[in-house]
């Protein structure tokens, strides 16, 4: 490839030379995080390309840097201060140019002002709100921050407000940018278009790990009440098998005891290393031996069987937990063991 000036480079080029410029080491961790297709395409370019002249070099990691930057300070305060500091280090018309061209590849999320706000003081500044409009809020917020925030509203409020979270599937970008204009007026309106998928399941599920026990259940036995398909939806989804790392040795041993020893052995067999090493650690030098040697020997197994298997130790290890005879470590408070 004729290597042009900078200036005119097209922005594949420019990724190609910044790939080869950056070299081989740091090219291939680049590599890591593309999808097969800018793979290839990248890959031709760089091959077609015969010298990087010193001054495109210099202008393509100079222009690199400063995208990162720029990404940096729209991460930590939002467009608008990403856009004030910038104007003050590059200048008015470059300012503008870099925070347009991230604004435009970039999913720049709503309420990124309360992301980086004390849960305590969003609690002050919604908890009037509709609960729809208190559902949203949480829906953007980190689990760690939604859980601390749900588990302080009325509980009627908390109820509601959890339903709607759960059931709530996408919302118009016209509606986001309503509600954070009025919680945040400098934070600048969302880029993206159409609808955009929030809240569900997945959502709860994540906020709900991080409240107490006492929050949960009577979350749960609300939507049970209301719905119980969904909470038993919300149930399977709180705590799989690889979960069981959160239990303390002395709940592990009680599971160990509890459980079908064939159901473990099962369930074993997809397991990670740490839930092996976990589960091991609590087993007498015997039992461990036994169940290694019997892992080692067994024949293939179907999928379906061992993740049957696991669902049963997980129903399980909830029962235990609901008579209050295990304690599940969570993420949003600390368990203390009397």
């Amino acid at each position: 490839m004729s290597v042009r000036r900078g200036g005119e480079l097209s922005g594949k080029q420019k990724a190609a030379l910044l790939l080869i410029s950056l070299g081989p080491e740091t090219a291939a961790n680049v590599y890591k995080h593309l999808r097969e297709e800018e793979i290839e395409k990248l890959t031709l370019e760089i091959a077609s390309v015969q010298r990087v002249e010193h001054g495109d070099r210099s202008r393509i990691l100079e222009e690199f840097q400063q995208l990162a930057i720029a990404e940096q300070y729209i991460s930590e305060g939002g467009i608008e201060y990403a856009r004030e500091i910038l104007q003050k280090a590059l200048g008015k018309e470059r300012a503008l140019e870099l925070v347009e061209r991230l604004t435009s590849s970039l999913q720049v999320r709503p309420f990124e002002f309360a992301r980086k706000a004390n849960p305590l003081q969003i609690l002050n500044f919604i908890q009037t709100e509709h609960p729809q409009t208190i559902a949203l809020v949480l829906s953007y917020l980190e689990p760690k921050q939604a859980s601390g925030i749900l588990a302080e509203l009325p509980q009627n409020v908390r109820y509601e407000v959890a339903m709607r979270i759960a059931t709530m599937d996408s919302t118009s970008p016209e509606v986001v940018s309503s509600v954070e204009r009025v919680l945040e007026s400098k934070l600048a309106s969302m880029t993206s278009l159409g609808t955009m998928n929030i809240g569900g399941l997945d959502a709860l599920v994540q906020i709900l790990n991080g409240v107490d026990r006492s929050t949960e259940r009577g979350i749960l036995d609300y939507v049970e009440t209301t719905d119980p398909e969904l909470a038993e939806e919300i149930k399977r989804r709180m705590f799989i098998f690889e979960d069981i790392v959160m239990l303390d040795p002395k709940s592990v041993q009680r599971v160990i005891r509890d459980i079908e020893q064939s159901d473990l052995l099962l369930a074993l067999r997809t397991a990670s290393e740490e839930v092996k090493e976990l589960v091991f650690s609590n087993m007498s030098k015997r039992m461990v031996e036994t169940f290694k040697e019997d892992m080692e020997y067994a024949g293939p197994v179907r999928l379906r069987d061992v993740e049957e298997a696991q669902q049963r130790i997980v129903a399980q290890i909830r029962r235990l937990e609901d008579m209050g005879e295990i304690v599940i470590r969570r993420g949003g408070s600390e368990d203390v063991l009397v």
